[in-house]
Formats: C-alpha cells, structure tokens, sequence
C-alpha cells in the first residue's frame, strides 16, 4: 500500500544537541461529550513507530487571546465552528517541554473545554505540519484513557477532565512537564 504524497516527506533528525528551541503560547481543547474525548494520534517522523495522542489545539497568532486561538484551532482541526461563549476555562494553564527529533519546543499552554455531542471530525483545515505528523483521531472513552497503549498528552488529560466539573479551582497553574519522543535532558534540567 502506497502511503499518501503528504505522509513522504524528507525529514531528517537533528542531532540532540543541535536540535533548535522554539516557544510559543499555545491554546488546548478538551473537546467531550462527557463520556468520550476527542483526540488526534501524533507522531515524529523523525522517530519511526512513534504515535501518542494529543488533544486538539495549536499556537495562540499575534493578536489572539487564549480563547480566540482555541475556537480558531478547533475550526481549523475538527471542522466544528463554534463561538468563545461555548468554551468553558481556561481551566489550567502549564508550561510544557517537547523535545522531538528535530526540535525542542517550550509551549505555555491554556487548557479549555467543550461540552458537545460527538460529531464527524473534518481534517481539511489542516496545516501541512499536520497532515505531516497526524496520523488520526478518535473519539477516546474517558474511562479507558489509563489503559490506552499509547501514551496520551497531556498526561494529566484524566486529572484536567475531573478539573472541568471544578470551576471554582480554575485555572489551575499544573507548572512544568516534560512530554518528549527524545528526551531534552536530565530530570530538572528542563527550562523554557
């Protein structure tokens, strides 16, 4: 079987330590329909075999606040168009490493949620990154997360959907994390 044009892609890792660092501010969705969660398979193509799941949001553009950035990138990954008014949060907020075998990315990211029926995922919206790098979605059941065999990111995602049903803790600041495919340093070494 033939993999699609946009799946083929020259990529070539970096070495670890010339791997370039990047930050950003990001926006994330929690995206339920209170029994199920909404989430993409990623992968590195740097690191054959790799896969782990990933909620649905990306960086936050000039200009945009958390919120915009989060309906924005719902749009743009799912297909579903909704205003900031169905948004709930941000419930937490974090700083969080990815070292990948050709960059390290630092994101500060916000956590929201949305509350919806499951519905039929749409990917046109796309960027070329991410026909490169997604390798699916699914609608997860929450309850099944822990035994998920791939890993899930954030892995606090189980905590954060409890931490939805708490409005009155939001937003949590969840500190630092560390979600790699190649690791970015020894334990306490992480800084953005």
């Amino acid at each position: 079987m033939t993999e699609p044009a946009f799946r083929t892609r020259r990529f070539v890792p970096v070495p670890p330590q010339d791997r370039p660092r990047r930050s950003r501010d990001a926006a994330r969705v929690l995206i339920t329909d209170g029994e199920s969660v909404l989430l993409f398979a990623d992968t590195d193509p740097g690191i054959p075999g790799s896969r782990w799941w990933v909620t649905p949001g990306g960086g936050i553009d000039p200009g945009e606040t958390p919120a915009q950035a989060a309906v924005r990138e719902i749009a743009e990954e799912t297909g579903l168009h909704i205003t900031e008014s169905d948004l709930a949060g941000p419930i937490g907020r974090r700083t969080v490493i990815h070292g990948y075998s050709d960059q390290i990315l630092c994101q500060s990211e916000w956590f929201f949620v949305l509350h919806t029926p499951v519905f039929e995922v749409d990917i046109a919206g796309h960027t070329a990154d991410e026909q490169v790098t997604l390798d699916g979605h699914a609608w997860l059941p929450i309850a099944g997360l822990p035994a998920t065999p791939d890993p899930v990111w954030p892995v606090t995602l189980s905590a954060l959907l409890d931490l939805a049903g708490a409005s009155w803790l939001w937003p949590r600041e969840l500190g630092t994390q560390e979600e790699s495919t190649l690791p970015v340093g020894l334990p306490g070494a992480i800084r953005c």
